[in-house]
C-alpha cells in the first residue's frame, strides 16, 4: 500500500466526487465545507459523543496523532456547537489535519482564519456539555456511512467521503481510470461531440415543440 503522503496526495488529486463515483462512501449531503476552498485528505480519527456533550471530542484532540482528521458521531442531536475556535486553536497545535462532524460547529470566521479544514452538517451557536462518556477508536457511523479506525476520509466542495482501509488502492485506482475517462470526454466535448453521444443517451422521452429529435 502507498505511504500516508503518496495517499494523502491522490486522494486529494482526485477529490471527493470522483472517489464517490469509485468505491468511496459518500456522507449525507447534511456534512459539507464550512468554509469555501477547505480540502481535505486524512486518516479518520472516529469520535463517538453523548447526545449534548462533547468531552469525547477533548479527549480525542488530546490523544489523536498529528495528520489525523476527527470524524465525529455527535447523535441525534445536532443543533449545538460541539466546535469552534479553542478547539480549533488545540487541534492545530497539536498538528491535527482536520475535523468532520455531523453536528454544529461555531466560530466559523475564525475556524477559517485558521485554515482548519472543517465540514460539518450546521452552524450554531449554543454550546455543548462537557462532562459525559464517549468513545474514541473505535467504529462509529458519520453522515450515515461507517467510519472505522485506519479508513481515510476526504472532504472538499462537494461534500465528503470516506474510503474504507482495506479498500484504498482500489479506490485509487479506479478514481484514475474514472479521471482518465472524464478528460478523454472533455477533450470529445471541445471537439463538438455531444453529452448524447458519448454517454449514449436517448432524447426521445424529451419533448420537442419543434417537431422531434433526431438522433446526432
Amino acid at each position: 500500500m502507498p505511504a500516508d503522503a503518496e495517499i494523502t496526495h491522490a486522494l486529494t488529486e482526485l477529490g471527493a466526487a470522483t472517489l464517490g463515483e469509485s468505491g468511496a462512501r459518500a456522507m449525507r449531503a447534511r456534512v459539507h465545507s464550512v468554509w469555501p476552498g477547505a480540502r481535505l485528505a486524512a486518516p479518520a480519527f472516529p469520535v463517538r459523543c453523548t447526545p449534548g456533550d462533547n468531552l469525547a471530542i477533548h479527549v480525542a484532540v488530546a490523544e489523536a496523532e498529528p495528520g489525523d482528521a476527527l470524524v465525529v458521531d455527535v447523535g441525534d442531536f445536532r443543533e449545538l456547537g460541539f466546535w469552534g475556535e479553542v478547539l480549533t486553536t488545540a487541534a492545530k497545535a497539536r498538528g491535527l489535519a482536520g475535523l468532520v462532524i455531523d453536528g454544529g460547529v461555531r466560530d466559523t470566521a475564525e475556524i477559517q482564519a485558521h485554515g482548519f479544514p472543517v465540514f460539518s452538517s450546521m452552524i450554531a451557536l449554543r454550546g455543548a456539555g462537557k462532562r459525559k462518556s464517549g468513545s474514541i477508536r473505535a467504529p462509529i457511523t458519520c453522515g450515515g456511512v461507517p467510519v472505522e479506525p485506519g479508513d481515510w476520509v476526504v472532504g472538499d466542495g462537494d461534500g465528503v467521503v470516506v474510503v474504507p482501509r482495506e479498500a484504498i488502492a482500489d479506490v485509487i485506482n479506479a478514481g484514475r481510470v474514472r479521471a482518465a475517462k472524464e478528460t478523454a470526454m472533455f477533450r470529445a466535448l471541445w471537439e463538438g461531440r455531444t453529452t448524447l453521444e458519448l454517454l449514449d443517451l436517448d432524447p426521445s422521452p424529451i419533448e420537442d415543440g419543434s417537431g422531434g429529435w433526431s438522433r446526432p
